[in-house]
């Protein structure tokens, strides 16, 4: 729990306009909006520390999206430039691309594509999507990372999808923390507080992961979790996904290993 959050607010603003002062003098920050708290949050952080004209937030549903209208109430709500771009079609085209490859039916011994690569697919597209928006614009764009530090320390998030991005205003806070943070800023209650879920598994976050994010963020803030079943799943998740959180590994040749 945040003890000022007001003030961690202000200095995540401030922090933004350094960022954009030394990076990106000028130009516009890009963002997906999916109407959920992470982009919620961190949109409306944006646009109080450059102005709402300089943050363009882009949907992305993959053909039918149930809550598109959570989406449309938030850049409404923050008066933001927006567009909306349906990446179904290019998630169809990929999908018939690899299901279509008799040489990768005979690597994998498969001719569908698995369940989680039909899940970390369209994340995947909708990064591109927003370099894309970012480059299109006139002075250049950076890419908003909307991942908070409870989904991070579990590896909830798609490599190369929604845990990348240019610079990351929310890493460092827990979920209950993000949502503190949206109350502050007078966000609607029913998109800092919604239930999160990918849309694609049929559950919720929580149930996916098997246990709350008040467990996780506990365990996270205090190394205390009273459940040992929950403690060793989040260790396991951790453990395995460390790899999304470190820079990727790079052989160094020695001093020794090269002419002089």
């Amino acid at each position: 729990m945040l003890k000022d959050p007001v003030k961690t607010k202000n200095e995540i603003v401030e922090w933004i306009r350094e960022y954009f002062e030394e990076n990106g003098k000028g130009c516009k920050a890009v963002i997906g909006i999916s109407g959920g708290k992470d982009s919620s949050v961190a949109a409306a952080l944006c646009a109080e520390a450059l102005g709402k004209d300089r943050v363009v937030g882009v949907m992305m549903p993959n053909g039918i999206q149930s809550d598109i209208s959570d989406s449309v109430k938030l850049v409404e709500f923050l008066g933001i430039p927006h567009v909306e771009l349906n990446i179904g079609g290019a998630f169809q085209a990929m999908k018939a691309m690899l299901e279509g490859s008799e040489d990768l039916l005979a690597i994998c011994g498969t001719d569908k594509i698995t369940k989680d690569t039909e899940i970390n697919l369209p994340p995947r597209l909708r990064m591109s999507t927003l370099y894309a928006v970012g480059q299109m614009l006139p002075g250049g764009a950076r890419v908003v990372n909307t991942c908070n530090a409870s989904e991070d320390y579990v590896g909830y998030s798609t490599k190369y999808g929604d845990a990348a991005g240019d610079f990351s205003p929310m890493s460092h806070l827990l979920v209950h923390e993000v949502q503190q943070i949206g109350d502050i800023l007078g966000l609607p209650y029913e998109l800092v507080h919604k239930t999160p879920s990918d849309g694609l598994s049929g559950q919720d976050d929580e149930q996916k992961l098997g246990f709350t994010y008040a467990a996780l963020d506990k365990y996270v803030l205090t190394g205390v979790c009273e459940d040992e079943a929950t403690k060793a799943k989040i260790d396991r998740l951790h453990r395995l996904n460390l790899h999304k959180l470190r820079l990727m590994p790079a052989f160094e040749p020695s001093q020794e290993s090269r002419a002089q």
